[in-house]
């Protein structure tokens, strides 16, 4: 089921998410519907907190990767910043070139099942796991812009709505 997505400046997308501590159908049917919500965004990602549900979940899908659902997950940064245009389903319409992503981490979470998965991912796989967990700890990818970079985007941003 496609739910609806919760966007900027919604306050909801800055409280952090609660660790998944069920591992149910619950669980299965929020993914199914995360993964829906996302394909119907066009998206390669989407954190659970952008549907309104706090729980520490994402969903990839990154170019000929396979799916990948995260639920509880952290990352090691390995790699070194890369140069990137970002964008984001909860700020729809703008983007950002920035280098504010590392283009490799190490990646530790659980599956649906609450078993233990970890993985070494590069380049855009990499950022979207940076910019995933950036939702689930209640930050935006304009968090890590200066503030007079996040100020114009923001104005952008604006601007697109009200047309």
């Amino acid at each position: 089921m496609i739910r609806p997505l919760v966007t900027h400046p919604d306050s909801r997308l800055r409280l952090p998410s609660r660790p998944v501590a069920r591992f149910d159908q619950s669980l299965r049917d929020l993914v199914a519907d995360m993964v829906d919500t996302m394909h119907d965004a066009d998206g390669i990602g989407l954190a659970a907190v952008q549907i309104g549900v706090h729980l520490q979940v994402a969903v990839m899908e990154v170019g000929d990767r396979p799916l990948r659902v995260l639920v509880n997950p952290q990352y090691d940064a390995l790699g070194e910043p890369m140069t990137l245009e970002e964008g984001c389903l909860s700020l729809p319409g703008v983007r950002e070139r920035s280098k504010t992503r590392v283009d490799w981490v190490r990646v530790r979470a659980m599956d649906l099942d609450g078993n233990p998965l970890e993985f070494e991912a590069e380049g855009l796989e990499a950022a979207c796991v940076q910019h995933e967990c950036d939702h689930i700890r209640g930050r935006l990818y304009i968090d890590h812009l200066s503030a007079v970079r996040r100020q114009r985007l923001l104005r952008r941003y604006e601007a697109g709505r009200r047309r």
